[in-house]
């Protein structure tokens, strides 16, 4: 597919056929993917942990599924959905590595202050991995979702897969083949266009 096409058939998709596994060699490639991503002074500080098994997959449901604020409430339509994606990709990002990395001779920040950093760049690398996962996905003839794991629920999520502390992850990817999706009410917004948010030579310019 050409890389036009990827990108503008790219969306998050929220429901999945269950008959239809992710090939053994897709998951791979989307990892293959994954891990070709920038990363600042090539630090790599990413981990990422696969779901392939039905077991494996329910624990993470459970595990990351807030508790319903009413006894007996029924399960929403998202997560009947998501729930039947055949994989999921959890990427975590290490900060450590990070300040590892840049305290190292070629680097010079002996310190680790991460003070030094403007913005956590071991967050924004582990997302850019991700958005090569799902754009993978979509040449693969897939579809897949970026969502996040809800607070109140990380350290279960930590707990329930032998997490290591350094590793933080920042979000989870659902792969799989599409099925009947309804479009997300938070389209009908419209996209932006490029003159609302370019702004040339000065803030304000376009």
């Amino acid at each position: 597919m050409e890389f036009d096409a990827v990108v503008r058939r790219r969306r998050m998709v929220r429901n999945y056929d269950p008959d239809r596994p992710v090939p053994a060699e897709v998951t791979d490639r989307l990892l293959e993917y994954a891990i070709r991503a920038p990363s600042a002074g090539f630090s790599q500080g990413w981990g990422f942990l696969v779901l392939e098994d039905a077991a494996d997959r329910e624990r993470f449901w459970a595990a990351t599924t807030p508790a319903p604020a009413t006894p007996g409430e029924p399960e929403n339509s998202w997560l009947s959905g998501m729930r039947r994606a055949p994989l999921i990709v959890v990427p975590h990002s290490n900060r450590e590595i990070y300040l590892d990395r840049y305290a190292a001779p070629d680097k010079g920040w002996t310190d680790r202050d991460e003070a030094r950093w403007p913005v956590p760049y071991w967050h924004i690398d582990a997302g850019m991995a991700s958005l090569l996962m799902l754009l993978g996905a979509v040449d693969a003839g897939l579809a897949a979702c970026f969502f996040g794991i809800p607070p109140e629920t990380m350290a279960t999520f930590r707990e329930s897969f032998d997490v290591p502390p350094e590793y933080t992850p920042i979000g989870a990817i659902t792969v799989g083949y599409p099925a009947p999706d309804r479009r997300s009410p938070s389209l009908r917004r419209g996209r932006r266009g490029v003159t609302d948010v370019v702004h040339r030579g000065r803030w304000g310019a376009s």
